[in-house]
């Protein structure tokens, strides 16, 4: 039985291979344009084996060095151009939205997997616009301003779990994310993060960033496998099973709060918002399950991931550290935890978070999107059906932007010498469409909270610890996880209270804060 398998799935993908090269049809390139340059790559499977299957971005950079911030990619007959500009990805997914803002329906992850219900995945039509009035309405900025006493709360807690058990950095961090937008979605409270609906989500996430990655299912670069009976085909298995778990999931945490409601003790959250104006947002009980699915997915793994990166940061650029604890010693003192307030008076604060999105950006190879309809950019021509990257690791290293960019330096948001500085710093450096988050209409939609949870951990982290590279120990530059999402390999690193006041501060504060015991 295996040996048929081989051999069916070797000629359907040998079928495919000769009928797009013999019989696809050529794009008609306008008199006045051309295709972008780009590597060569073979016959009939063009640049496909030279793709590398994990952190492709950095190998797109190399390319990008070579050929410019436009290069086209021929992955057996997938057009793909790789935008490594700021600049360009603006003018392209920005301000031609209208072209730009839809996905390529990989079969895996966005038709096998997410059955055409993810909005991260949705092409641009009427049910992701419907999604996105769902997540604008609830995380537009007035909103996430009335989540703030959730994200203080949170940090408190995670201030205490890092004291207690350093080592388990990863996990304090994934907690304060999971906890933040479980209260937000769903109204429910995390106390270990342990909890079974905790444990199934982030499996959700995780299975949500792998099967999404680049070049992890020959499905994906060969869709004709789509043909395959689901016998002959052991990725159409695993995805029934991921999509009956994920789908299980999501509307259990649904079903709960609307009996919640049903007995008038539901909590303000986004999945009570949705349910009570359902009619208006023309969603059904599955289509608004998994747009608040997304919420809890874009909030966790980013988070967690950025602030990991930040410890990394602070590890290997010591002096930045100093620079936000002298500044979070001028404004605040030792009485008090930094607050939301104190935010206009910590612009080195907030330049050492946004230059963590910089340096090591969470999404680095971005999310593609495709184009609907034939388009022309600066003599450039790219057919329908093209799959644009914006390649965030080359767009942060852009040096006209960020001159030495392979430097962490925050100062490049401070400072009137560098191209990246804004005035006035009450206000700028901040998080506001900032290319980490993506670009037009697809950017993510809870960077205002995400926004607000990078500025006080970092705020608060660097007021109550000190983290530090432990002796005699290397911290590699760049060894962070494969996957759609990225974040830095576990590291050993020292982390303790600033002083004996702080820490008990820290302690006294969750103690009296913290949720009552069963």
């Amino acid at each position: 039985m295996p040996s048929l398998i081989v051999v069916g799935a070797g000629i359907i993908i040998c079928a495919g291979i000769l009928i797009h090269h013999f019989f696809g049809s050529k794009a008609r390139i306008p008199q006045d344009a051309k295709l972008p340059p780009g590597p060569p790559g073979l016959p009939v499977l063009g640049t496909l084996l030279d793709i590398p299957p994990q952190h492709s971005w950095l190998k797109f950079k190399s390319w990008a060095d070579q050929y410019g911030p436009i290069f086209r990619l021929d992955v057996f007959g997938r057009n793909i151009v790789v935008v490594s500009s700021e600049k360009i990805a603006n003018d392209l997914l920005r301000e031609r939205g209208n072209l730009y803002s839809s996905r390529e329906q990989l079969p895996m992850a966005a038709q096998l997997m997410s059955r055409n219900l993810r909005p991260l995945f949705l092409p641009y039509g009427e049910l992701w616009r419907r999604g996105r009035k769902v997540m604008h309405s609830m995380t537009m900025h007035a909103a996430a301003t009335s989540y703030r006493p959730v994200q203080v709360h949170e940090s408190e807690r995670l201030l205490y779990d890092l004291l207690k058990a350093p080592d388990k950095y990863e996990s304090a961090f994934e907690r304060y994310a999971g906890a933040v937008v479980m209260r937000l979605g769903y109204g429910k409270t995390i106390e270990t993060g342990d909890e079974p609906y905790v444990r199934d989500a982030l499996r959700v996430v995780r299975n949500v960033e792998r099967v999404a990655s680049p070049g992890s299912y020959l499905v994906d670069t060969f869709p004709v496998l789509m043909c395959l009976p689901t016998w002959l085909a052991p990725f159409k298995r695993e995805a029934a099973r991921l999509h009956q778990f994920e789908m299980a999931l999501f509307r259990q945490l649904l079903l709960e709060v609307r009996e919640r409601m049903n007995v008038k003790k539901a909590p303000d959250c986004f999945m009570r918002t949705f349910l009570e104006r359902q009619a208006e947002f023309g969603l059904s009980d599955d289509e608004g399950a998994y747009v608040v699915g997304t919420l809890f997915e874009a909030g966790t793994g980013t988070t967690a991931a950025a602030m990991m990166s930040f410890v990394l940061a602070m590890c290997l650029s010591p002096k930045w550290q100093k620079k936000i604890q002298q500044e979070l010693d001028r404004v605040v003192g030792d009485a008090r935890m930094p607050d939301f307030d104190d935010m206009p008076a910590l612009p080195t604060v907030r330049a050492v978070a946004k230059e963590v999105l910089r340096w090591r950006p969470v999404t680095a190879g971005g999310v593609p999107h495709e184009l609907v309809k034939d388009d022309v950019y600066e003599g450039h021509f790219f057919p329908a059906g093209t799959n644009v990257h914006a390649n965030q690791w080359a767009i942060h290293r852009d040096p006209e932007l960020y001159p030495d960019p392979e430097t962490f330096n925050p100062e490049r948001w401070l400072s009137p010498q560098y191209p990246t500085y804004r005035a006035p710093l009450s206000k700028f450096p901040n998080l506001q469409n900032f290319s980490a988050f993506g670009f037009g209409r697809r950017i993510c939609p809870g960077m205002n909270i995400a926004e607000n949870s990078l500025h006080l951990l970092v705020a608060r982290m660097a007021w109550g610890v000190h983290v530090s590279k432990r002796p005699g120990i290397e911290i590699p530059l760049y060894d962070y996880t494969a996957g759609f999402n990225v974040q830095p390999k576990p590291f050993v690193f020292d982390l303790r209270a600033r002083n004996e006041l702080r820490k008990a501060l820290i302690e006294q504060t969750w103690e009296n804060n913290k949720p009552p015991g069963p």
